[in-house]
């Protein structure tokens, strides 16, 4: 089943590389400590030895294999060569077309290459540069959203098309528990990819609040008004805070940059000024108008009820889909 494991890790668990700084070496390293593959989040721009460092830093608090993702919208040409030369496990790749040259460039560095895609046409193009594992995310997806389609019609679609290329297909949106992992079994994934859930844990880099809120909350609305500017035609997943309730038919004309400053940050080690409706959401080090910033969130956030550890989210997982599989799916119930 599902947990033997993808790619060499012992289950198929992955947790997204959340951006822009969430996913930071205390969350990478507490996931692959636990058996599953954990994805650093390169920077927006250009920032090599910052990305070695990051790498590094995530050695030094585990042993075991990880990975980096990369949105290849922004600047990543010289990230893309730090995270070779570290000779990290995988390479994740999202929002921009995998060329065969980086497939082979990063073979040859022996890291493995896996996109994150929202459409068939983008699981062929996958298949045809020869990559190790392809990701296909749902429309319930937190955060940026690149397909239009549900996980339950994408995902089999996709699993069909690889057929017999050896190509493990890992399930990305809106799964949370063991549930959501059984159902993507069921459907032919080898592995599941969790944001929101992993968001929700002790070691993510989010802000204090912005995690509250995850309990709190239960709604999300799929959207464009955040981060206009910088990131354009990126609809992307929210949750339903009373500043995005207030906000949300925003005029097509506005974006964040005539919008007043709401707050402060530090990302990957850069300062910057957040302004309304900028796509960055708020890590420990953000000040100022918390509750105003955008919280990117999946749509199965409602069936979050408490921040845990990491690595215990990857154990209970484990073990509650084993055991679902045993008692409600033996040949005997059936």
């Amino acid at each position: 089943m599902g947990w033997k494991g993808i790619l060499g890790f012992e289950y198929g668990i992955v947790q997204g590389p959340l951006g822009p700084d969430i996913a930071g070496p205390e969350l990478v390293a507490a996931v692959a400590n636990a058996g599953g593959l954990g994805l650093l989040r390169a920077p927006d721009w250009e920032s090599p030895d910052y990305v070695k460092e990051l790498i590094r830093k995530t050695r030094k608090l585990t042993d075991k294999p990880f990975g980096v993702g990369v949105v290849l919208a922004f600047p990543h040409k010289e990230n893309v060569k730090a995270i070779l030369e570290e000779k990290v496990a995988v390479l994740q790749l999202y929002w921009g077309e995998c060329s065969k040259e980086l497939v082979i460039e990063a073979h040859n560095a022996g890291v493995k290459v896996v996109p994150q895609v929202g459409s068939l046409e983008e699981a062929k193009n996958a298949i045809n540069v020869g990559v190790d594992a392809i990701i296909v995310q749902g429309r319930e997806a937190g955060g940026h959203v690149i397909g239009q389609e549900g996980l339950i019609s994408l995902l089999p679609r996709v699993v069909d098309l690889v057929g017999d290329h050896g190509i493990p297909v890992i399930a990305a949106g809106g799964i949370v528990d063991a549930r959501g992992y059984v159902a993507a079994l069921a459907l032919g994934a080898k592995g599941i990819c969790m944001g929101t859930r992993f968001l929700a844990t002790h070691e993510s880099y989010a802000h204090p609040t912005y995690k509250r809120k995850l309990i709190e909350y239960d709604k999300t609305e799929y959207t464009d008004v955040f981060g206009r500017a910088r990131w354009p035609g990126a609809p992307h997943r929210v949750l339903q805070t009373p500043f995005f309730c207030d906000w949300k038919c925003l005029s097509a004309q506005e974006n964040e940059t005539n919008q007043p400053i709401i707050g402060r940050t530090i990302i990957h080690g850069v300062e910057r000024e957040i302004r309304r409706f900028a796509g960055t959401v708020p890590n420990p080090t953000t000040t100022g108008d918390i509750e105003s910033m955008v919280m990117y969130a999946g749509q199965s956030v409602g069936l979050i009820k408490e921040i845990l550890p990491a690595g215990q989210v990857v154990k209970k997982l484990v073990e509650a889909a084993q055991l679902l599989i045993h008692q409600t799916f033996n040949p005997d119930s059936i």
